[in-house]
């Protein structure tokens, strides 16, 4: 394929000449807006209406997730400690901060985008897997590969997934997220806590109108923004013009950007895509969508890919390499 060049220099190489004091204000504010506006809406929860506190509520959390999705990859600041502290509240209460961290950083080796073996966000699966679900567990991915199936069903479907994985590790006698799981119940204690003794929130609501919602959120941003191809950068899609959605995803709706220049604060990603539109969706071979709605038309009653991977319709001697926790089972994607 050939080389395409962009107008701005590498964001990694920038960065490195930046002062060790460094802090990026727009990831900083809206680390403090979220924080802030999620203690005042859990505060003052009986003043909303049951469906603006959904999607407020789905909203921030939602929100929340993108946040953790820039600080993993080391923003605002140059120090690891304090943009994984940023990051590590468990507003959404389902996953370890540190478990989606390293299986998003291992997501982007992109030589290896939608394999389901090697790629731990692929919402693929090899062949053996699938005849290992049966009926009713090919019913249900199916219907998971559907948009109102992965914003329905995809929440439960994603935790219960990591649980279970998680759970088979200990069975095995392997306790080395351990450690990983005791530090995030603390957190989602402390949560719990404020929800339910300060705040005087029901423990199903927050579940319903914060937890459930604002995974929904992220379920869809990750539906389409990746697909099998022979060239690992036509795997990854671009959404266009949707500005509120754009915001709450941090522009990761334009994710060939984010994979090209993974170093590139969220704020950057509008401007350096309108300048390189051209390059950007050559680079993708077109996997361009006009907005949200766009995808809803499209996938709203098929679903978005054959769930058995091309390169995995079998393994040899029909056997499967255990591999790492996915994200479709325990990350925002």
């Amino acid at each position: 394929m050939a080389t395409i060049h962009f107008d701005e220099p590498s964001p990694s190489v920038k960065r490195n000449k930046k002062s060790p004091f460094t802090v990026e204000w727009p990831t900083f504010f809206l680390a403090l807006f979220i924080y802030s506006a999620w203690l005042a809406l859990t505060y003052f929860w009986q003043s909303v209406p049951i469906v603006l506190l959904v999607l407020v509520g789905g909203w921030l959390v939602g929100w929340h997730g993108s946040l953790q999705h820039e600080v993993l990859h080391g923003h605002p600041t140059r120090s690891r400690r304090i943009n994984d502290a940023i990051g590590s509240v468990p507003l959404g209460l389902w996953l370890p901060y540190p478990l989606y961290k390293r299986a998003h950083l291992k997501h982007h080796n992109d030589e290896w985008l939608t394999d389901p073996i090697e790629d731990p966000e692929s919402y693929y699966m090899t062949g053996p897997t699938w005849q290992r679900l049966g009926a009713f567990g090919r019913l249900l991915t199916k219907v998971n590969n559907t948009l109102p199936g992965r914003l329905i069903i995809g929440p439960p479907v994603a935790a219960l997934a990591l649980w279970s994985h998680e759970f088979s590790a200990l069975l095995r006698g392997d306790f080395r997220h351990v450690p990983c799981w005791s530090a995030h119940l603390v957190g989602v204690v402390l949560v719990l806590y404020w929800v339910m003794a300060v705040a005087g929130m029901p423990f199903w609501i927050y579940l319903l109108c914060f937890a459930y919602a604002g995974l929904a959120f992220t379920r869809l941003r990750s539906f389409a923004e990746h697909n099998f191809a022979e060239t690992k950068e036509e795997r990854t899609a671009i959404v266009e013009n949707t500005p509120a959605f754009g915001l709450l995803f941090l522009y990761n709706n334009l994710h060939i950007v984010h994979h090209n220049k993974p170093a590139l604060p969220w704020y950057k990603i509008p401007g350096l895509y309108r300048a390189n539109r051209d390059a950007y969706v050559k680079l993708n071979g077109g996997l361009v969508y006009n907005g949200y709605w766009d995808v809803a038309k499209q996938y709203f009653f098929r679903v978005h890919h054959n769930p058995v991977h091309p390169h995995h319709p079998e393994t040899v001697d029909a056997q499967e390499p255990v591999s790492t926790v996915r994200a479709d089972q325990a990350t925002f994607g």
